[in-house]
């Protein structure tokens, strides 16, 4: 687990007990057991150590904190200074945790399950059939509702530290980025491309933002195919482009971006139209979205305005989400701006709240490579803003 501040994880369980009153929850229970092998992503932010033994974390609608965890890690949770009342046992979370409940008696109990947010979905099927166990008998069994809609508002609306956080590692992507633009050379080949980007973190103490077998991922050239592939032998050449996608982990959250480059052909002076069209494309399909993005709206509603934007200029449509959410993980939230498919639920049909942090991100291909982009922005209470400084024309090489 990656660390987090002690001022955050409190700033966190205050916005949480705030959102169980707007969701007319009673209580939220998130039960774990072995967190450090099946981790549920929301102990990041309402617990900030991995737990053991079947533990429950407890946040009232009154704004008690509750948990129940295993004795040998109650002096551990007592330091973080976030739960009133830390309650250890030795030999069943049963008692305990019906104490609290006969003595809340709440009469509606989110859960951490969710059927579309990844988020809010820690709870395993052996788990929760454990708690059924526990609460057989009781009238809280068939009190148990999904926690999704406070864990989406909680993990997607940052915080003024969340998003100091998010700022320091998208500053630090782009420095790398600016140092990697003037070593780039012809020949260069995809693996010493990650090579740069990898010694770069290292310099700077910083982890890679998803797995590091493909952060970053490298196109180079016409060839090199494009997505979740780790970085190979294609080299860029003069003539082609070459485009990473890029992000680092600082203090526990994540950036993620994209920026191109284009090596100039013998005699060229500027990138050929064809790219230029191509860069432009792109770059005005963002800057659609962003214009569109604003609390309230739907993410399919601006995707399909990137789309038809894209698709007006000849351009077939990306094969993705336009944009998901960046926070403690790179895809993070439960709201996506993307198209109505199966595979995303209903995530593309939630509301955009003020606190969200996206990307915006697409790609063409032409025969001399790929040419994508990607941003970071933030949803303002009236609209959205750049978090990066945008990449507004092809960064040329030659």
């Amino acid at each position: 687990m990656a660390s987090v501040t002690e001022a955050i994880l409190k700033e966190k369980v205050e916005q949480a007990i705030r959102l169980l009153d707007r969701e007319g929850i009673d209580l939220w229970m998130t039960f774990v057991r072995e967190s450090a092998t099946v981790h549920d992503p929301v102990l990041d932010l309402i617990c900030g150590m991995n737990l053991t033994w079947p533990s429950a974390l407890l946040l009232s609608r009154t704004g008690e904190r509750t948990a129940i965890i295993g004795t040998l890690e109650v002096e551990a949770l007592k330091t973080r200074g976030i739960y009133d009342n830390i309650v250890g046992y030795d030999t069943s979370v049963k008692e305990p945790l019906l104490d609290v409940l006969n003595r809340i008696r709440p009469n509606k109990i989110a859960i951490n399950y969710s059927e579309n947010n990844l988020m809010a979905d820690g709870l395993t099927h052996g788990l929760y059939l454990l708690l059924e166990q526990h609460l057989s008998g009781t009238p809280y069994r068939d009190r148990l509702v999904s926690s999704d809609a406070v864990v989406s508002s909680l993990r997607g609306n940052k915080s003024p530290a969340e998003i100091e956080c998010l700022q320091k590692a998208i500053r630090n992507t782009e420095e790398i980025f600016e140092a990697f633009g003037r070593s780039i050379e012809p020949g260069l080949t995809e693996k010493q491309t990650a090579a740069f980007f990898r010694a770069e973190m290292e310099k700077r103490d910083l982890e890679p933002a998803w797995d590091l077998d493909h952060c970053p991922s490298v196109t180079a050239g016409a060839d090199s195919p494009f997505g979740h592939v780790g970085p190979q032998d294609y080299a860029v050449l003069k003539g082609q482009t070459i485009g990473v996608d890029f992000g680092v982990r600082e203090n526990g959250y994540c950036s993620d971006l994209q920026r191109l480059w284009y090596l100039l052909a013998d005699g060229e002076t500027e990138a050929p139209e064809e790219v230029r069209r191509a860069f432009d494309a792109v770059r005005g399909s963002i800057e659609t979205a962003q214009r569109l993005v604003k609390p309230g709206v739907v993410g399919h509603v601006v995707d399909a305005a990137a789309r038809e934007y894209l698709k007006a200029r000849g351009f077939d449509e990306y094969p993705h989400a336009l944009g998901h959410q960046i926070g403690r993980s790179v895809h993070d939230g439960a709201a996506l701006i993307g198209p109505r498919w199966e595979k995303y639920g209903d995530l593309t049909s939630r509301p955009l709240e003020p606190g969200n942090v996206f990307t915006l991100e697409l790609e063409v291909r032409i025969p001399q490579g790929l040419v994508s982009l990607e941003e970071d922005v933030l949803i303002t209470e009236s609209g959205c803003e750049y978090l990066s400084t945008p990449q507004t024309e092809i960064w040329t090489i030659g």
